[in-house]
């Protein structure tokens, strides 16, 4: 599944937001649990007031859990999913609840949990909790045996120019360290016997080999970066030039900056007419989908709500046959009835 989270406060807001019908085709609170109250905006309200004995401003943390696309999880497989969450930031057994949210026949869950440790009044920290939920995530597709998104693989060893736009962002933050260049430069470099193998092995990294002015062979990035190849390989500039032989065929530096962003143009202008063509044939598609998924959906709620009625008729004979009958049975009714309502 794919985990997105953030941290924050106002839990009324939140509250309201996770029941609303506005933008949803149908809203289910599945659970609210470790709260005195199964009311969502109350238990959240004891979330704000149990914060308000902290310096803790944003109390809650709030995880959204979505299915690949023509996935159709199980509610069990959502709560396991939470549960894992809960296990790897830390907050198992703290206070939470979960809402399934239902639009276009697709269902996705919301869950929210308190990071105030009632008894030590403090507020749970979960660092590098972004890194730790793609864990989780990578974790559950193979589970599950969805097909891995390109987001979740290792961004670092890939094209930048096939990023997506998070990802993209996600890299200009991170800014490849030495090493990981390095590691990418020598496996380019190790897999290549030839200039064509080793130019197409970096193209895949998102590189241009081209001819520097007085390094000789260097790779050119999306971001019009120069790097030495021989540096980066960590071989010497005679091997490099007896394995891709005479430069003067491969391009200038110039040359090498301006290919790449001829591709990044190409890219955008190939993403958009794409994007039109699917939007166009997978209308129908999707429509029928979300009529066979809502009905699928609609039929487990009936499910679990006659699996919930069962249970509170069990639960009411249980408690009205510890019960005394007769005579006996009205004194100990009257014995139950606070005194002041019997004046």
């Amino acid at each position: 599944m794919i985990l997105k989270a953030k941290e924050r406060g106002a839990a009324g807001q939140l509250a309201r937001y996770l029941l609303t019908l506005r933008d949803n085709d149908h809203v289910e609170l599945h659970e609210v649990r470790g709260f005195v109250s199964d009311d969502l905006i109350d238990a959240f309200s004891e979330a704000d007031a149990i914060a308000a004995g902290t310096r803790c401003k944003n109390h809650l943390f709030s995880a959204s859990l979505n299915p690949p696309s023509g996935a159709s999880p199980s509610i069990e497989n959502f709560q396991d999913a939470a549960d894992a969450v809960g296990r790897k930031l830390g907050l198992e057994g703290q206070p939470r609840a979960i809402v399934f949210h239902e639009k276009d026949g697709r269902r996705h869950a919301h869950v929210v949990w308190s990071r105030i440790d009632a008894e030590r009044m403090r507020a749970i920290n979960r660092s590098h909790y972004k890194m730790r939920l793609r864990e989780v995530s990578r974790e559950l597709f193979r589970v599950h045996g969805w097909e891995m998104p390109k987001g979740l693989q290792d961004w670092r060893d890939r094209d930048p120019l096939n990023f997506t736009r998070e990802e993209w962002q996600q890299a200009q933050r991170a800014k490849i360290d030495a090493k990981q260049l390095k590691a990418l430069f020598k496996r380019c470099w190790d897999r290549s016997d030839s200039r064509e193998a080793f130019a197409r092995a970096l193209e895949e990294k998102g590189f241009v080999l081209a001819r520097g002015d007085r390094r000789g062979f260097v790779a050119v990035d999306y971001r019009g970066e120069v790097f030495s190849v021989a540096r980066l390989a960590g071989v010497r500039t005679k091997e490099v030039s007896a394995r891709l032989g005479d430069a003067a065929g491969l391009p200038m530096i110039e040359a090498a900056q301006a290919k790449i962003a001829g591709r990044m143009t190409d890219r955008i202008k190939n993403f958009i007419r794409q994007t039109e063509l699917e939007a166009e044939r997978g209308r129908k598609a999707l429509e029928f989908r979300r009529t066979e998924m809502a009905g699928r959906h609609r039929e487990q709620r009936n499910v679990q709500k006659q699996a919930q009625e069962r249970r509170w008729t069990a639960e009411t004979n249980a408690r009205a046959a510890r019960l005394k009958h007769g005579f006996s049975g009205v004194w100990t009714c009257r014995a139950l009835v606070p005194p002041q309502m019997l004046v």
